[in-house]
């Protein structure tokens, strides 16, 4: 676990603040599964209100562990090139190779292949240099500690880490950019499902089937953060990009059994306990039509 840091770094910063707004994160949430996911535009969104919705979404790299821990080999033809860095020049394609390459790099460094932490690390200052939040990362120090053997290099990479992830989040709340940080989260995502389905395609795995089938849910609260800022014709076409997937999503059904409930008493004060479990039903054609979507959406941003 000693070098996920970085990516969590690259990827949680996505805390970054609108205009206020009135709604919460949870209503907003409610509002969606009631299938009003478009908001008016009156109503931006909140510092709160995206925090909210932020936790809510899982990071890719919790799904990126169960796969090490799967014992799957490594795949490194299957991420993207670390080399292409430097061909993208405006703020959308940074941002969202920025989150590609995070998700990439936390790949590599969970299997320990260094030189490809290393040129996914270069990869990441690139993009982070082009996006102008390249000086709120202290890369040099990272490095440094990504390559460490040391025994507590675990807690001075958390403790670097979260001070460069506030230098970036009280960079990205004065400029007032949070489509930046949500695009960043949406590609590193569509890079991990990606991921995912071919690993789930050459090696079948029931765990790896529902994680990606449960992404259903994870698919449709981005698909709400990027409705806020469709008046962008490259988010537009990504919400398109992405509504295709969704479509490929309809037939994996997610059912909620609640066990039965238990009550216990200490006092005055009443406790109710009861557990809860998703059943998802995901079939080797969803994993095709998932796989063959993600893939060109993912193709489609690292062009």
């Amino acid at each position: 676990m000693r070098n996920f840091i970085i990516y969590t770094t690259l990827v949680i910063f996505l805390f970054a603040c609108a205009e206020s707004g009135e709604k919460t994160g949870k209503d907003l949430l409610k509002q969606d599964k009631e299938g009003t996911k478009k908001a008016p535009k009156s109503s931006a969104l909140s510092k709160e209100v995206l925090s909210d919705i932020m936790k809510s979404i899982p990071l890719p790299i919790e799904i990126l562990f169960l796969i090490k821990e799967l014992s799957v080999p490594y795949e490194k033809k299957v991420l993207s090139n670390a080399d292409d860095f430097s061909k993208y020049n405006n703020n959308y394609k940074q941002s969202v190779n920025l989150g590609i390459y995070s998700t990439d790099l936390g790949y590599a460094n969970i299997y320990g292949q260094t030189q490809d932490a290393l040129n996914y690390l270069t990869a990441v200052k690139g993009m982070a240099d082009g996006l102008k939040i390249g000086e709120h990362f202290d890369f040099n120090t990272i490095k440094k500690l990504a390559g460490s053997k040391e025994k507590d290099n675990f807690e001075k990479l958390l403790l670097e880490t979260n001070k460069n992830l506030e230098n970036i989040n009280e960079h990205l709340q004065e400029k007032g950019r949070p489509d930046l940080t949500i695009l960043i989260l949406t590609a590193g995502w569509v890079e991990a499902l990606y991921l995912t389905c071919e690993i789930a395609k050459k090696k079948p795995d029931p765990l790896l089937s529902n994680r990606i089938g449960d992404q259903k849910i994870v698919l449709d609260q981005l698909l709400l953060l990027l409705s806020f800022y469709d008046d962008n014709s490259n988010i537009k076409s990504l919400i398109e990009q992405l509504n295709r997937l969704q479509k490929m999503y309809e037939n994996v059904k997610i059912t909620i059994k609640t066990k039965e409930a238990s009550v216990k008493t200490s006092g005055d004060v009443i406790e109710v306990g009861g557990e809860s479990e998703s059943i998802i039903e995901f079939t080797s054609k969803d994993l095709d039509n998932i796989l063959g979507i993600s893939k060109e959406i993912r193709n489609k941003m690292a062009e």
